[in-house]
């Protein structure tokens, strides 16, 4: 070694060097900023895209996804799903692709959730969520992709097995458990209607071909009308914990104790979600909403407009103690209109380079429904 040029050692040294998350090394600033969708009366047929989704493909390509409202910005009405495909890291995007379309429906259908399964893409969502709209029964379906994202399968109809109760998934993406109880399983989780809110998880060990319902945690009271300080779990982001067990984000949707996040979790694999498990983080204050939520590299990130009542700040939060506590601050992403937000992260570099996160979310400048932006943010310090 001692007769090796000293650039030569230290291009090995440089190579065996993989970088770790440390309080010093974390230090997350955005490398990259585009819009995806614009929305606007008669662009493309759309009056408002919402509820962006984002996943890493199994062939490691980005895959975006959002509502396109036809007619209105309002949740009730005619929506097709929109999707946008990269296979450089976000650098370049296709055209967008329509994957579900309810054509002229008084209500329609409502994202949802991604997911991976082997090499299959997983794409769920709820048709008829807002009874009693002129619809018809409420139905949770089941999207197929068998080529990464690039088109799918028809639709699946879980009704057979989820009955006719609403179920409208995340939004945001499923998991497939990495650790012991039931390694493999995929985890999705999802809330009801106003009155019949609550979060249900629903389980598959099979890789999306059978599905059954696992833990709830419904509102209380359940099916009565809503008021405020009303314990009502909404929309709903699931993630697997060091230790095995599944942690759930929620909406706390009728600010039950604070304006800020709850969290459930379960030991069993999402069989049960226990009510004294429920907790809740004064720090990740949220005026109800969609939040993101990822593990990735020992760390958890979080991004949410972080507001008591508005929705703007969308920040950037990370934890080195699996959320019982938050570093700093957090990176402030856009501090005006924001909504929904969604994350993902390509799997950890063999070479061990610094990670990059992926940050979806609504952003505009008078109303947080202006646009779908993505944002890449570079985790380590510069």
């Amino acid at each position: 070694m001692a007769a090796l040029p000293a650039a030569l050692l230290l291009a090995i040294g440089a190579a065996s060097a993989r970088w770790a998350a440390t309080p010093e090394s974390v230090r997350p600033r955005v490398v990259r900023e585009q819009l995806l969708w614009v929305s606007g009366e008669g662009r493309g047929g759309v009056h408002t895209f919402r509820v962006p989704l984002l996943i890493v493909t199994p062939g490691g390509a980005l895959l975006a996804c959002a509502e396109g409202r036809k007619l209105s910005p309002d949740d009730v009405g005619a929506k097709l799903i929109a999707c946008r495909r990269s296979s450089d890291g976000g650098a370049t995007w296709g055209p967008t692709r329509v994957a579900a379309d309810d054509g002229v429906s008084g209500d329609g259908l409502s994202l949802g959730a991604l997911g991976v399964s082997g090499g299959d893409v997983l794409l769920l969502f709820a048709r008829c969520a807002h009874p009693p709209r002129p619809c018809g029964p409420p139905s949770t379906q089941l999207l197929r992709s068998r080529d990464d994202g690039r088109s799918w399968g028809a639709p699946q109809n879980l009704s057979g097995v989820l009955g006719t109760e609403v179920f409208a998934p995340g939004p945001g993406y499923g998991i497939q458990k990495q650790r012991s109880p039931a390694r493999g399983r995929l985890v999705f989780c999802g809330h009801g209607t106003l009155e019949r809110d609550g979060v249900r998880l629903l389980l598959s060990d099979d890789g999306g071909r059978s599905w059954r319902w696992g833990g709830a945690l419904p509102a209380i009271p359940f099916g009565a009308p809503r008021h405020p300080r009303d314990f009502t779990p909404d929309e709903c982001q699931p993630y697997e914990l060091p230790d095995g067990s599944v942690a759930v984000s929620i909406r706390n949707q009728n600010f039950y104790r604070c304006r800020c996040r709850m969290v459930a979790r379960s030991w069993d694999g999402g069989d049960s979600l226990p009510p004294d498990a429920v907790t809740f983080d004064p720090v990740l204050v949220d005026p109800a909403v969609a939040a993101g939520v990822l593990v990735t590299e020992g760390l958890i990130f979080f991004s949410n407009p972080a507001h008591e009542t508005q929705r703007v700040n969308l920040t950037l939060r990370w934890s080195f103690t699996n959320g019982s506590t938050w570093w700093g601050r957090g990176l402030l992403v856009w501090a005006g209109p924001s909504g929904y937000s969604s994350l993902a992260a390509p799997p950890p570099s063999p070479q061990g380079a610094a990670p990059l996160l992926y940050l979806i979310y609504e952003k505009g400048r008078s109303q947080p429904t202006e646009t779908v932006a993505l944002a890449t943010i570079s985790i380590a310090a510069p």
